[in-house]
């Protein structure tokens, strides 16, 4: 006797094998049951059809011009950067002996930059501010910061204004008062 895949009665192939279509099930190439040729497709299914493909390359040239709006953002982003970067050769006030730090909030974090006395209080005045640039931090005129926020607006760090109102702030009160000589 020979074993047929388990299945009585499952027809041989030539090479010995048991025929592994399913009985019932017309196999991929056979004729639909009853020689019935396929439904011809309605109009309305070929409009759907166009539709969906017509969408479809639609989102896909979205797609496209999105990556080349990114892609040429970024571009003119590196060029305001090196043009920026040329800008403020020899323009930067850091001090390799400052001393003093001075905090400021800068992309969510608080950063910091050494100014010495002078700096320190012209920086307070908004006689100079903070530029940012390839992760270093500079201090300029203020002259120069406009400047610098014409060529790349994002690079300016800290730029104080004299003339802006007290905010409302809820540790105004005497209560929290900080010393003058403090610096934070």
């Amino acid at each position: 006797r020979r074993h047929d895949a388990g299945r009585p009665n499952a027809p041989a192939r030539k090479d010995g094998r048991a025929d592994s279509a399913q009985p019932g099930k017309p196999k991929g190439g056979a004729p639909r049951p009853n020689g019935a040729p396929r439904r011809p497709r309605t109009q309305e299914e070929i409009d759907l059809g166009k539709a969906y493909a017509l969408r479809a390359q639609k989102e896909k040239e979205e797609r496209i011009a999105a990556e080349a709006a990114r892609q040429e953002e970024a571009r003119a982003r590196r060029e305001a950067r090196a043009k920026l970067g040329e800008f403020l050769k020899d323009k930067a006030l850091n001090e390799k002996d400052a001393d003093i730090a001075r905090h400021f909030p800068y992309g969510g974090k608080i950063k910091r930059i050494y100014v010495n006395a002078e700096q320190l209080r012209a920086l307070n005045a908004g006689e100079l501010g903070v530029l940012q640039l390839d992760g270093r931090y500079a201090l300029v005129t203020a002259q120069v910061l406009d400047e610098a926020g014409r060529i790349f607006e994002p690079a300016i760090a800290l730029r104080v204004d004299p003339n802006a109102p007290a905010g409302d702030d809820p540790y105004s009160d005497p209560l929290y008062q900080v010393p003058d000589d403090l610096v934070w």
